[in-house]
């Protein structure tokens, strides 16, 4: 935060004690009544005259002062006020000009020396005020000393009194009516102009409605609004992570106490394509829910045509209210309170943290942390301090890219909220940020721990009853998160961010039809957090699956609002750029070789299938992901985000001996390598992958004739046994299987043709 520099009046310099020019005893005399005034002024209560008495018979006798007689002087004047001494000694001669030192010239060169004299005289004077005019307000600045915040708010309110004040004794000259003084009352005083009356019957507000032309409707999302919103924000913005994965499941360090499972819906990314440099590996993706503060409702509606009132006064009544009761909104907003994050003893060291928190605030991490962690070691019990060095480690973290560092810093925000007298804004700030990484490196039971506990210190906080709920979720404890929606919707049943995220609830335990509302509403709520491509993909689905066409409504309008590549391909973790559609050839995908492989050796690959199957069909596991109208279909996994599954390779040893030299297969982490089971009767609704950075291939085993179909996008397509389809799953596509017997494939997913190797290495797993 930028001080206020204050350049204030200066302190006069101290007398000089060197001893003065002869002087002509007429000037003399009268610099001595003006020297006897001055005091007499300044110390008017002492009984006796401090120099009058002494100081005469010596400059008479002399000329000069001797260096005794200033001493005493100084002893005598220096308990009184300090500002006087410059009016102590007589230096100057009734011109105003300084006379140099006597035992430079003598006594011979009284008019040279006077010349030369004076002219140094002034310049010294003028260095000596300048210099203690800035040494002062420097110190001035420094230590402190003036609370400039409630000098310029007293000053403020100064002048709006004063104005109101001003205007209400000028309105009696009010001659157009509009309850003030302006130019145009001006002008009808001096006989410029006549003056104008408002019609009868209608107010001032009216008069000016009507004049002004049509009134745009405020939809919200302006420009000032949205800073004055930003300003009032009662936490303080914290470091932004540079780093933080797409989605909590795609860090390298896996959850703890959470099986690995297959991520089918995911949040939007948008991910940047990484560039080849020596980084680690950890994803460098984006949401674009988590970017932006504030939904786009705003601008779209900004970018709307005004909309023009009615001539009747009621709607421009109607209309003008509106508008106040939103700047009333927005004044409020913005008299909200600055957090508080100094407690009573963080003030007296304000200035050390203040010097700390700029090295931060400049990218000066290192530096931060070793000058927190000395205010931590001096001032152990200062919440302040130890924040900022938590915030110091976060910000390091980012930059290290360390693990270990921000482990440092989640501990460090733990012990700053734990501290005695800790301000509530300090205790909420560092809690919520110590959920926020405790999620990223994966302690999501950590995290939930820490808001379980937020909630408890501010139960009445719906924003954070929401994150416990987003909590919940990412442990996969729908039904905790349930019950925090619940609460939250029972207190504040229009928030958007609960329903959207009760109604991804319910869809998710098959509750369709209830989930529908819940979605819509949450969505057109368009309060932040709620434009997230997860919820137009599951209202769109869910709509789907009732047979309700406004879906594809909803995907379009999640493509305009940037979720979706199209209205087809509907995946969330997206890289930009990649080549799209639906449907490709072994040629255009470049893997020739491994798709001649499949094709060769299609019976032995059936054969083991068959022989899984056969010996124990448990090894077939039932699709889990919600997929299904009806029917059964079961899946037997060998490898899945690039690594193999446990010892399923141990039932079918040749197929994974022809697949181990194909790294594009192999080495796919967000795909799988598996054999596919549909039985008869089975229906797949319209669905679409996670990730557009792989393709599919399906390797026909055991086909019937009829009944089995495929549909990617509007091209429906039959399977064929030995041969090979591809295709891009992050299109929608949809299955049915209504032939007398069960269709068996072989489902070998491979990278997307045009990500580069470091890529490939680089993109977190799904």
């Amino acid at each position: 935060m930028q001080r206020y520099r204050h350049y204030g009046s200066s302190y006069p310099p101290s007398p000089s004690s060197a001893p003065v020019e002869e002087i002509h005893a007429e000037e003399e005399e009268e610099e001595e009544e003006e020297e006897v005034f001055t005091e007499e002024e300044v110390y008017e209560e002492e009984a006796e005259p401090l120099i009058q008495d002494e100081a005469e018979p010596a400059v008479q006798e002399t000329g000069g002062v001797t260096e005794e007689e200033v001493a005493k002087t100084k002893e005598e004047v220096q308990p009184d006020v300090q500002e006087t001494e410059g009016k102590t000694t007589p230096v100057e001669s009734k011109n105003g000009k300084r006379t140099e030192r006597a035992a430079a010239g003598g006594g011979g060169g009284d008019a040279a020396a006077a010349a030369g004299g004076s002219k140094y005289s002034m310049f010294t004077w003028f260095v000596v005020l300048a210099l203690l005019g800035v040494w002062s307000s420097v110190a001035v600045v420094y230590f402190d000393i003036v609370d400039y915040d409630s000098v310029i708010a007293r000053a403020k309110e100064f002048r709006m009194n004063f104005s109101e004040v001003l205007q209400g004794k000028l309105t009696a000259y009010d001659t157009d009516g509009d309850g003030d003084f302006d130019v145009e009352d001006a002008k009808v005083l001096l006989g410029l102009k006549q003056a104008e009356r408002p019609h009868v019957g209608h107010s001032p507000e009216e008069k000016t409605v009507s004049e002004s032309g049509p009134a745009p409707v405020h939809h919200g999302g302006g420009g000032d609004d949205d800073e004055d919103d930003e300003a009032a924000v009662p936490l303080p913005p914290l470091v932004e992570d540079d780093f933080v994965p797409d989605d909590p499941r795609d860090s390298p360090h896996r959850y703890e106490d959470q099986t690995e499972t297959i991520d089918t819906t995911g949040v939007l990314v948008e991910e940047r394509l990484p560039e080849e440099s020596g980084e680690s590996g950890r994803d460098l993706t984006s949401s674009k829910f988590t970017q932006e503060a504030e939904p786009d409702v705003g601008a779209e509606n900004q970018s709307e045509a005004p909309v023009e009132p009615e001539p009747q006064s009621g709607t421009a009544r109607e209309t003008e209210e509106s508008e106040k009761q939103t700047e009333e909104k927005t004044r409020e907003k913005a008299k909200k309170k600055k957090p508080k994050l100094l407690n009573k003893f963080d003030k007296t060291i304000k200035g050390e943290i203040d010097v700390a928190e700029k090295l931060r605030k400049k990218g000066k991490l290192e530096e931060a942390l070793r000058a927190f962690e000395a205010l931590v070691q001096q001032h152990p019990q200062s919440p302040r301090a130890r924040y900022g060095k938590a915030q110091a480690e976060d910000a390091l973290a980012d930059k290290l890219r360390s693990n270990d560092m921000l482990q440092r810093s989640i501990n460090t925000y733990r012990e700053a909220s734990e501290l005695p007298d800790v301000t509530s804004d300090l205790l909420r700030a560092a809690l919520k940020r110590r959920a926020e990484r405790q999620q990223f490196l994966g302690r999501m039971r950590g995290s939930l721990a820490t808001l379980e506990k937020l909630v408890q210190i501010f139960p009445e906080d719906i924003g954070l009853k929401n994150e416990l709920g987003v909590a919940h979720l990412l442990l996969g404890d729908n039904k905790g998160a349930k019950k925090v929606y619940d609460e939250v919707l029972a207190v504040a049943p229009s928030n958007g961010f609960a329903k959207v995220h009760y109604g991804f609830i319910l869809k998710s335990d098959n509750k369709i039809a209830e989930s529908i509302p819940y979605l819509k509403e949450g969505l057109e709520s368009g309060e932040p957090g709620t434009d997230d491509g997860r919820f137009y993909f599951h209202l769109g689905d869910a709509l789907q699956r009732i047979g309700d066409s406004s879906a594809y409504q909803w995907y379009e309008l999640g493509h305009k609002r940037g979720h979706f590549a199209s209205v087809w391909q509907r995946s969330l973790y997206n890289v930009d750029g990649l080549k799209a559609q639906p449907w490709w050839t072994p040629k255009e995908t470049g893997y020739t070789d491994l798709v001649k492989t499949l094709e060769r050796n299609w019976k032995t690959i059936r054969d083991e299938a068959l022989a899984v199957m056969d010996q124990n069909t448990g090894l077939f596991i039932p699709e889990e992901e919600n997929l299904r109208e009806k029917g059964e279909w079961g899946q037997y996994t060998l490898w899945q985000q690039g690594k193999k599954a446990g010892t399923a390779c141990q039932g079918v040893p040749k197929t994974c001996s022809l697949l181990e030299k194909y790294s594009e297969a192999t080495g796919c982490k967000r795909g799988q390598i598996k054999f596919s089971v549909m039985h008869p009767g089975t229906h797949v609704w319209p669905h679409t992958g996670p990730t557009n950075c792989r393709l599919r291939m399906h390797l026909g085993l055991v086909v019937p004739k009829q009944g089995c179909r495929i549909r990617c996008t509007d091209q429906t397509r039959e399977w064929e046994e030995g041969k090979v389809l591809i295709f891009d799953d992050s299109f929608e596509h949809e299955v049915w299987q209504d032939a007398e017997r069960y269709r068996l494939i072989f489902i070998v997913d491979v990278w997307h043709p045009e990500l580069t190797a470091y890529q490939r290495q680089t993109l977190s797993p799904i």
